[in-house]
């Protein structure tokens, strides 16, 4: 265990001197303050509007960004380490691959941790002191799940990172690997969706379909932020508005999103040749 954390310190070290924490904290805060303030400015209405549509945007933000920074974050952790002849260093240590990976992943993951606290939470502390009206206990709940689930999710696609990572010889070849994964979950996959919907006339097995959702770690999350808000489904999520399972199951299902990769990363480092 003390291997482990001082793998991951030494990352949570390198992101505060690489200013990793302090930029995406940055980004978070100024788009999450601007959505929760001006985000009906097009109907010209300034000002916060409604919980509902605050967590829905911010979740449709998120779904886009926090993917692609764990992926950059993370897709050289391995290769990267290979390449500069650190990796080989660190293993002459008395620590494991498996360590290895889980003090990436903490570190890493506490960055994402931090920056998306400290940046929604900026929203949640704007909406909380200027907004009239406003149920201090329901905002803090709706933004706490958020905060929570976001995490997740970064950590998700921290854990992709590793496979990419692990499994290529290159780092040009690792950030390749890392923008399509982003565009395959991020981009593709609901336009797949859309496309069959489309195709079928929406007569495409009307039950199962919303369960298709699952199979993807961003959906899964902007599901988690839209349950309570009844009619607050945008795009492909409007066929997921009658789900039949909570939030548990839900976070369960983001849980093993993160297990999965993180498993298939440990097997593709440990048979990577040093």
């Amino acid at each position: 265990m003390n291997a482990v954390l001082t793998i991951a310190h030494k990352e949570l070290k390198d992101g505060v001197r690489n200013r990793w924490i302090v930029a995406i904290t940055l980004v978070f805060a100024l788009l999450s303050v601007g959505i929760s303030w001006f985000g009906a400015a097009g109907a010209g209405v300034v000002g916060f509007t409604s919980l509902p549509n605050t967590i829905v945007s911010l979740a449709s933000l998120a779904v886009f960004l926090i993917p692609l920074i764990a992926l950059l974050m993370a897709y050289d952790a391995i290769v990267g380490e290979d390449e500069d002849g650190t990796l080989l260093l660190l293993l002459t240590y008395p620590l494991s691959k498996g360590q290895l990976l889980l003090g990436k992943l903490l570190g890493h993951g506490t960055i994402m941790g931090l920056s998306t606290l400290l940046g929604f939470g900026a929203s949640a502390i704007t909406i909380i002191l200027f907004a009239d009206n406003v149920d201090t206990n329901a905002v803090v709940q709706a933004f706490s799940s958020f905060v929570a689930s976001a995490t997740i999710l970064g950590c998700v696609f921290l854990a992709f990172a590793y496979c990419i990572s692990a499994w290529v010889s290159e780092k040009s070849r690792a950030a390749g690997g890392a923008l399509l994964f982003w565009f395959l979950f991020v981009l593709i996959f609901d336009l797949a969706l859309l496309g069959i919907l489309v195709a079928t006339e929406g007569q495409f097995h009307p039950d199962l379909f919303p369960f298709l959702l699952l199979l993807n770690p961003t959906d899964v999350f902007r599901l988690i932020n839209l349950i309570g808000f009844e009619g607050e489904g945008q795009g492909i999520l409007i066929v997921a508005r009658d789900l039949s399972y909570g939030s548990g199951v839900l976070y369960c299902a983001l849980i093993a999103w993160l297990l999965l990769p993180l498993g298939t990363a440990y097997l593709l480092f440990s048979r990577r040749p040093l």
